[in-house]
């Protein structure tokens, strides 16, 4: 995914589409345990995707996004 059609989402839609990116790599994780897939490739398009997404996300400052901001 590419950060262009990733900041053209709704804070909605980018919440929904981390929650689905983080469904994929979990089904992704326990194939490569049970020995079924050896996609790493995917996991790890995968695991920058979610960092796009919440980058994003805290970028904006929605509650999806994970802030560390300093008083």
């Amino acid at each position: 995914m590419k950060p262009d059609k990733v900041r053209n989402l709704t804070d909605d839609e980018l919440r929904h589409s981390e929650r689905e990116l983080n469904d994929q790599l979990f089904k992704l994780k326990f194939q490569l345990n049970m020995g079924q897939t050896e996609s790493l490739k995917k996991i790890r398009g995968l695991r920058r995707d979610i960092a796009r997404v919440k980058t994003i996300a805290r970028e904006r400052g929605t509650p999806g996004g994970v802030t560390t901001e300093k008083k």
